[in-house]
């Protein structure tokens, strides 16, 4: 998707460890005009999925979900990484282990958001090692719904996670693959 190539080559910020900042336009302030055409891509990519729901993980990915999903016209669910007062029933769980944060958080859903009637699509912000992906994929299969695919705005592609899940016979949508990545350039993946 060459305008958020091109987004990202104008304000992203490379910092040591593999990092690449986007918090001017992606997952801190956010660039809603930039979202929507994020959100239609994802809905030309999908558009022949049978989509009923669509998941994320809290908390970058769920802007990003909201706007896709009004392409879709379904709901957006997200795991949480948090216990709270107002969750009850019955939950699914699945650990999670955060690449940027370098922490493990139980993520967990409510059984009833997610049903074996339903058709799922995984949105995120960024693929790198694939550990929040592993996660909502498993959530996925113990629910018994179907999953259609997952839908990620960056991947690193020199990193495992893509693979990973593309092995696994997932469809997997990035729409900018970054190739490399130092102190000063940047290359993607045609």
């Amino acid at each position: 998707m060459k305008l958020l190539k091109d987004r990202i080559l104008k304000d992203g910020v490379v910092k040591p460890g593999n990092i690449l900042k986007v918090d001017s336009f992606l997952n801190h302030q956010m660039d809603i005009d930039l979202i929507n055409e994020i959100g239609k891509e994802f809905k030309a990519r999908f558009a022949d999925c049978p989509i009923t729901k669509i998941l994320t993980i809290e908390a970058s990915g769920i802007g990003i979900a909201c706007i896709a999903a009004q392409y879709f016209h379904v709901p957006v669910v997200f795991a949480k990484k948090a216990q709270s007062v107002n969750l009850d029933g019955e939950m699914y769980t699945t650990k999670v282990e955060s690449f940027t944060h370098k922490k493990v958080y139980d993520v967990i859903l409510a059984k009833r958001f997610l049903t074996e009637q339903d058709h799922v699509l995984l949105i995120d912000d960024f693929l790198a090692n694939g550990c929040a992906l592993l996660g909502l994929i498993d959530i996925v299969k113990k629910s018994g719904a179907t999953l259609e695919g997952a839908g990620i705005v960056i991947e690193k592609g020199f990193q495992s996670g893509g693979q990973q899940i593309r092995d696994m016979g997932v469809r997997l949508e990035s729409l900018a693959i970054i190739e490399s990545m130092s102190d000063t350039s940047l290359t993607f993946r045609e």
